[in-house]
């Protein structure tokens, strides 16, 4: 895992994670209110019915949307971030990204913001401990801080 100071939108990147939570409203769509995920919502209109749709197909679970990715932090908007669930969206991001390296993909460059930190009230170095055993160089963690 590489760490750079940066915006996570400026990356030239193969894909870029969002962090998000597992709540749908009820006219379909994600709930996409505060940080990275937001700021997504505003640069990909109808992202959050895409990703809404996905959250009630198969839970909240790392979801691949074209050159976007979401990774659970939460479990609903208003709870702080979990460890154990970005643990799990850690894992099954590899997992995703692995296979997309398989199919031919480019995955030599993928973006993430600091997963749980921010809106979610985790302390970075929490997070990094569970996090970079588990990522290798081609995942890279921007910090715009």
């Amino acid at each position: 895992m590489k760490e750079v100071h940066g915006n996570l939108w400026d990356a030239k990147a193969d894909y870029t994670v969002i962090t998000t939570n597992g709540v749908v409203r009820e006219d379909g769509a994600a709930v996409m209110g505060r940080g990275v995920a937001f700021q997504a919502k505003d640069r990909y209109p109808g992202l959050e019915y895409t990703l809404g749709r996905r959250i009630k197909l198969r839970g909240n679970h790392v979801s691949l949307m074209s050159k976007l990715i979401s990774f659970p932090v939460k479990h609903h908007w208003q709870d702080p971030a979990d460890l154990e669930l970005i643990k799990q969206s850690t894992e099954e991001l590899v997992i995703l990204i692995d296979h997309q390296a398989l199919t031919g993909y480019p995955t030599s460059h993928i973006a993430m913001p600091r997963p749980g930190c921010g809106n979610g009230r985790l302390d970075w170095k929490d997070v990094q401990a569970v996090i970079e055993p588990l990522l290798d160089d081609r995942f890279t963690v921007y910090n715009n801080d």
